[in-house]
């Protein structure tokens, strides 16, 4: 009664809703998206797991959002852009279209590169695990990015700004020393590790043996691999660990006795390895050696880290260098006492890090040094002159440098071993250093390993 007085109708009007439309994002961040994630999934130099694209990806796709949100911000503080949702769903859609035919592209890629390193080829599932990891990785990104933007923003430019000085400041006085101590003490104790498989060498001509000035448990880890190596009475390895004394100089007369002592200045040969980082020393290079002169050869070594090589070429590379010039003008003044007739050839082998501190010995002595041989020599690192060089197109060590972000790299004189992908600019830099995690997880003769050819010391 009252509603009809009130002139109201019998039967209630329904309710008239305005549809909800799907949100479409900006046309710039399709676009900002899509030139991310489509670079990561550029072909690169080695087989990748899925969970390694998947970080490449999802932070790839984190970078284009972010880049999306800055440039709109930037934006619009001068001009507010119309809304044409038909540009954003054609953005979207075509943003879509080309990841999926980047995901279709790599695949083949990937498949290729493991048909031509002997592995077997994805699966759908590779690509699934990729894609819900990448899928979920970004967003944790997108999360905390969010959440520690909207912090900044209520404490203010002025205190966002201080915050991040006392935290860089902290980092650098206090966090980073401790995590450097917490490596070097890792580093050092993996170092004395004793492999219970490896057996204390009967030949007086290898360290650790019973006549040997450097005792097997002091060899350290590496040192205990490279001398129990070979056969026990033919070529003569000699090691001198880190710990055989404080400076390169000291160590590199201990190795000449520890030569002398095992007749390693009566061989034809010598050769002084230069080790990686770590102190490791490539079995495959030290056999090749000694079959290549028929066990006529004595192989040197002088450790100068137990840090990973990583570690080792960004902070400490002057100590390979130091290392290699020491041991080589210890053994030539050694060689230069005896008698012409008598004096062995001298050779300089080296990988990775270990060329780059075994190039520079040779460049500061390159008169009396028969031959040289680097292998998997980092980028632009090396004096190639006349040393025989190896290095594999798919090696990213080889590659990786700043010139890679503008320029093409040279490998004029690597060996083919893989397909190789087209340079992109910026594009193949990133690429490339991803590629570095897994350079050494390569079969043999591809990536970062060398074979046996390493023993191919040139003739004087």
């Amino acid at each position: 009664m009252t509603a009809q007085l009130l002139g109201a109708p019998d039967v209630a009007a329904p309710l008239h809703r305005t549809a909800v439309r799907p949100a479409v994002p900006r046309t710039a961040t399709s676009i900002f998206v899509m030139i991310t994630v489509v670079s990561s999934l550029a072909p690169g130099l080695l087989p990748r797991s899925s969970s390694t694209q998947a970080i490449v990806t999802a932070v790839a796709a984190a970078l284009g959002l972010a880049l999306a949100a800055v440039t709109h911000r930037a934006v619009s503080t001068v001009w507010t852009p119309p809304v044409h949702l038909l540009a954003r769903r054609i953005a979207l859609c075509t943003s879509v279209t080309a990841i999926i035919a980047a995901t279709v592209v790599d695949a083949r890629w990937q498949n290729e590169l493991r048909a031509a390193m002997g592995a077997a080829p994805t699966s759908a599932m590779h690509w699934v695990e990729m894609w819900c990891g990448a899928v979920s990785i970004c967003a944790i990104a997108v999360v905390t990015g969010v959440g520690l933007a909207r912090g900044a923003g209520r404490l203010g430019p002025i205190r966002t700004i201080c915050s991040i000085i006392v935290i860089g400041l902290a980092g650098y006085l206090a966090v980073l020393p401790a995590t450097v101590s917490s490596f070097t003490e890792r580093f050092e104790a993996s170092n004395t590790f004793v492999d219970a498989s490896l057996t204390v060498p009967l030949s007086p001509g290898k360290s650790g043996s019973g006549g040997s000035l450097i005792g097997w448990d002091d060899l350290g880890r590496e040192g205990r691999k490279f001398a129990s190596g070979g056969a026990e009475d033919a070529a003569v390895r000699t090691y001198v660990p880190l710990t055989a004394a404080s400076t390169a100089q000291a160590r590199a007369r201990i190795a000449v006795d520890e030569l002398e002592r095992s007749g390693g200045f009566t061989k034809s040969h010598i050769v002084i390895a230069v080790p990686t980082g770590s102190g490791w020393i490539d079995e495959n290079a030290v056999s090749g050696a000694e079959d290549r002169f028929d066990g006529d050869v004595a192989t040197v070594a002088l450790q100068y880290s137990y840090q990973p090589s990583w570690a080792t070429f960004l902070f400490a590379k002057s100590e390979a260098k130091d290392s290699a010039d020491a041991l080589l003008d210890a053994v030539l003044r050694r060689i230069g006492d005896m008698p012409e007739s008598t004096r062995p050839a001298l050779y300089v082998y080296g990988q990775s890090l270990g060329s780059i501190g075994g190039s520079a010995a040779v460049e500061a002595h390159s008169g009396p040094v028969c031959g040289a041989l680097w292998a998997g020599p980092p980028a632009g690192q090396v004096v190639r002159g006349d040393a025989v060089v190896l290095a594999n197109t798919s090696d990213p060590v080889v590659r990786w440098s700043s010139a890679l972000i503008a320029a093409p790299p040279d490998l004029s004189f690597a060996r083919v071993d893989a397909p190789m992908p087209r340079w992109i600019p910026v594009v193949s830099y990133v690429q490339t250093a991803v590629d570095l995690i897994s350079a050494l997880d390569a079969p043999a003769g591809h990536g970062h390993r060398y074979g046996t050819d390493q023993g191919q010391l040139p003739d004087c």
